[in-house]
């Protein structure tokens, strides 16, 4: 529970900007409806992550409407209602999805899921919020799954509430050195054709493990959709 009161109000705080600028604001609505999209992978191997994506958004958005909603600026309380989209954490789809978004009545899409969807997708958005010169798209992306580093710097439109892996993969090093100063090597594995696994172990793992002390004995390459790991690739 505590964690949904978190999420609600995470949710709710967001939203306060995007709801100025995209609700119609009549005065004559006591109650109004609040649409935001959510998508991620729900297929596949990594469908995990989607579907625990929208299970918190369902839980948040359960948890703000039924304490009363959200006060708009013009006095009227908004409730908000969930439409999930599954982009297959497939770039080309999680591009399309964010063009049909852009055409309903959602204030802000939350998503996606993989950073390789998510840097091509930010790709499309307006580099700088008012630049009259780019005809990017217009739309608020906010994704708290997506890791790689750099994605919330392509667009002024993106962003992003996810972990430093940096600060993160230092802590647990010197945590170890600490708490297990007999461990002296690193072997590493990585999925060579997602985003996510090969940043972190190529620019951050590779990196933070040598500067903690540790000497990196090897690493095994698969890719994502492998279930015999009998040969290497």
């Amino acid at each position: 529970m505590k964690s949904k009161i978190l999420n609600g109000a995470t949710l709710a705080l967001f939203l306060g900007t995007a709801l100025t600028l995209g609700i119609n604001t009549s005065a004559y609505s006591a109650e109004r409806t609040i649409h935001i999209a959510g998508f991620g992978v729900k297929t596949g191997v990594v469908r995990s992550f989607g579907i625990n994506t929208e299970a918190v958004l369902k839980a948040a958005i359960l948890h703000v409407n039924s304490t009363g909603g959200v006060k708009l600026a013009d006095g009227a309380t908004g409730k908000f209602k969930l439409t999930f989209y599954d982009d297959r954490c497939k770039a080309e789809e999680g591009i399309s999805v964010v063009r049909r978004i852009a055409g309903t009545a959602a204030v802000i899409a939350i998503g996606p899921t993989c950073s390789n969807v998510a840097e091509p997708l930010f790709g499309i958005l307006q580099k700088k919020r008012g630049d009259a010169s780019d005809s990017g798209l217009q739309m608020p992306i906010f994704t708290d799954t997506a890791i790689k580093g750099g994605l919330a710097k392509i667009s002024d439109w993106a962003f992003r509430n996810v972990p430093n892996e940096g600060n993160m993969y230092k802590a647990l090093f010197k945590w170890l050195r600490t708490e297990h100063p007999d461990l002296k090597t690193v072997f590493g594995g990585v999925e060579q054709d997602f985003a996510h696994s090969r940043f972190t172990w190529h620019k951050v793992m590779k990196v933070s493990a040598p500067a903690a002390g540790y000497k990196l004995v090897g690493e095994a390459k698969w890719l994502l959709a492998d279930t015999s790991f009998t040969t290497q690739v």
